[in-house]
Formats: C-alpha cells, sequence, structure tokens
C-alpha cells in the first residue's frame, strides 16, 4: 500500500492493482483509475474513480461486500461501525427480507452513520424496483470505493 499521492503516482502497476481491487472489484474501475495516472491532486484522482457502473459490474463487486451487521474475521468490518450487537440482529432480519426482495446483499456506505440510520436506509429502499435498487447500490460501492482509495492514495 502507497503511504501518498507521489507513491500512489509511481508505484508500478502490477504492485498496485491488488489495492485497487481491494477498495472495489471492478476491473474497469481498476484500469481507469491506474491509467490515470499521475494525478496533480487527490480531487484529480477521486474524479477519476467517480464512475457510474455497469449492473454486471456491480454484481461483480457485491461479491466482495459483507451483509451489514456481519463480522468480518470476528469483528465488525470498520466501514460498519455504526451497527452494534443489538442492531446487528435486526440486520440480519432485514437481510433477509431485503435479499428474497432484490436477490443480493443490501449496500451502504456506512461510515458516520448510526444503525439506525442505516436500518431505516434499508427500510425505505425496499420501496425500489430492482434495477433502481441495483443502481443505488452501484453508486454506494463508489462511495466505498472513494473512500477506500482516499485511504490508498
Amino acid at each position: 500500500m502507497t503511504a501518498d499521492l507521489g507513491g500512489f503516482n509511481n508505484t508500478p502497476p502490477a504492485e498496485l492493482r491488488p489495492d485497487l481491487v481491494a477498495c472495489l472489484d471492478v476491473p474497469r474501475w481498476v484500469e481507469t483509475v491506474l491509467t490515470g495516472r499521475p494525478y496533480a491532486d487527490l480531487a484529480a484522482l477521486k474524479a477519476r474513480a467517480n464512475l457510474t457502473l455497469e449492473p454486471g459490474e456491480i454484481r461483480r463487486a457485491m461479491a466482495a461486500h459483507p451483509r451489514i451487521g456481519e463480522k468480518t474475521g470476528g469483528v465488525p468490518a470498520m466501514e460498519q461501525s455504526g451497527v452494534d450487537s443489538a442492531g446487528a440482529e435486526k440486520f440480519r432480519i432485514a437481510n433477509v427480507e431485503y435479499e428474497a426482495r432484490f436477490g443480493h446483499v443490501y449496500l451502504v456506505c456506512a461510515i458516520g452513520r448510526s444503525g439506525e440510520e442505516l436500518l431505516d436506509d434499508l427500510h425505505s429502499r425496499m420501496a425500489n424496483d430492482p434495477d433502481t435498487e441495483l443502481a443505488v447500490a452501484g453508486r454506494e460501492l463508489v462511495k466505498i470505493a472513494l473512500l477506500r482509495l482516499e485511504k490508498l492514495a
């Protein structure tokens, strides 16, 4: 992982690619970010990385994300820090309903949001049609990727 934008710009693609895949497992996104280097500043990097994902790309990237409220490696995922153990059971039930309706996990950029806010968001998104909801999930994936990318760069 690189420590600064200069390092990010100069890291060989083969070394940087796995870190970018960890941000968002979408080959087109990874290649877009790689081929845009060098970046003058973080704003330019984030602007280049702010893509609209295609439905197949969204489904691919979703496979790498835990459900809200689930633990990864025995601890809650950092990006899900707003969900406590009491909220985890509510999310387990809500996730089952959501997945039955849409056929994929509920994805949201959870940083800085409480478990209650996230659960309210999940419930409100249940009113979406499947295509709309997939697009919403795609936008949330990109938000998450941009946060991860900022930490990487």
